[in-house]
């Protein structure tokens, strides 16, 4: 008899078990160790050879970072999750794996500045191509397919910009060419989106964001097919050593145990954030995937359970006062990560977003009065309390 599956809520929290406990521990230990050591020569020679499970050195496993690699990979639908000592160490790690000199990568129209820093440095180094597409129709994919495209590369919700992308029409169409699409799940962790359920190939998540949870933690994951992921592992991560420390993968599987709750209360808070903004004669546009007013909410409507927590939006008014507003400020601080417990603003044009050149950050959508509001766990009426007050002043 199969055994019973258990809802994502549940997985969180027990998901994929099979670290030793050892003494009876209910929190995975930390196994805080550069190096294991063999009963006999013989049995560090199978280890090395293949031949025999078992952990060497903690650049090649370790048994709390595995576990970490395990719970994502059960959450996210996946066969095997890697871990990696930042998000970016995810996204280049997995763009090095998919690609070589003169090969070309299809991207949505929009993504974080560093990785687009790092498409940039691909092409002056390694002569490796990019090209941006807004991916609203399956002619649109197609048409940004080249007979050099090797990946293609998402963002949904678009950072930060919020706009959408429909993952199961783009992956229908990238599978008639034989091209795996990659999603940077960070915004919407597989508790609101799970892309390898639309028919993804990898999905890659800063965990440094919501699956964190508490901004004490640079992290990154990435999650695939086992044959894929396990050239990773031995590659790019092993080679590279963008690895994850023990302590820190803890870290990771401790927020984990809560994302389920602080997900809906981010989500909750931002609808509610958003709609009243949306009422407010000094905001000019609001960007809020959650929202019937936004243009791409049917495939909100498709592929999220909600909203999520981060929204975006433009003030009546020119980048001096878009900064003057988040100086006045009192609670909600001016930072440039997203997730945490705390409501983060920041100025993408200026911050995120401020080595992507002008002309190419006003085509994605980032004008100089926009703001990008990470949608914190505090009381409601405390966050919206703050954001009146500034607006007032400005």
């Amino acid at each position: 008899m199969k055994e019973k599956e258990n809802r994502m809520e549940t997985d969180m929290i027990h998901g994929s078990q099979k670290t030793e406990k050892g003494y009876g521990s209910l929190a995975t230990p930390i196994f805080q160790t550069s190096t294991f050591s063999f009963g006999t020569a013989a049995e560090g020679a199978r280890r090395f050879a293949g031949e025999e499970e078992g952990y060497i050195y903690t650049r090649l496993g370790n048994p709390t970072v595995r576990a970490l690699e395990d719970r994502i990979a059960v959450l996210e639908g996946g066969e095997r999750g890697l871990a990696f000592a930042s998000g970016m160490a995810a996204v280049s790690a997995v763009l090095i794996a998919l690609t070589k000199t003169g090969d070309h990568v299809l991207c949505s129209n929009g993504l974080y500045g560093c990785t687009y820093g790092l498409l940039q440095m691909f092409e002056e180094k390694y002569k490796i191509t990019h090209d941006f597409s807004f991916m609203a129709t399956e002619e649109d994919v197609r048409n940004g397919i080249t007979e050099k495209t090797r990946c293609i590369f998402i963002e949904t919700p678009i950072n930060p910009t919020m706009k959408m992308i429909d993952l199961s029409m783009v992956a229908r169409v990238a599978k008639e060419y034989g091209i795996p699409v990659v999603v940077d799940n960070t915004f919407c962790t597989p508790y609101l989106q799970r892309p390898l359920d639309l028919g993804c190939d990898i999905v890659l998540h800063s965990a440094t964001k919501y699956i964190g949870g508490h901004g004490d933690v640079i992290a990154g994951l990435v999650v695939g097919e086992k044959a894929f992921m396990d050239d990773l592992a031995m590659s790019q991560q092993k080679d590279i050593g963008g690895i994850l420390s023990p302590f820190d993968a803890w870290l990771l599987l401790r927020g984990l145990k809560t994302l389920h709750v602080r997900m809906d209360r981010h989500s909750s808070n931002a609808d509610e954030i958003a709609r009243k903004l949306k009422e407010h004669p000094k905001i000019k546009h609001i960007y809020y995937p959650g929202m019937k007013e936004h243009e791409h909410h049917s495939i909100v409507r498709k592929q999220m359970r909600t909203g999520g927590g981060v929204l975006a939006f433009e003030l009546e008014g020119s980048k001096e006062e878009a900064q003057q507003f988040m100086d006045r400020l009192r609670l909600i601080q001016i930072a440039v990560s997203l997730g945490d417990a705390e409501t983060l603003i920041q100025h993408p044009a200026t911050m995120t977003h401020a080595v992507v050149p002008e002309e190419k950050r006003r085509e994605m959508g980032i004008g100089d009065s926009l703001i990008r509001l990470s949608v914190g766990l505090e009381a409601l009426d405390d966050i919206w309390g703050d954001l009146v007050y500034a607006l007032n002043e400005v």
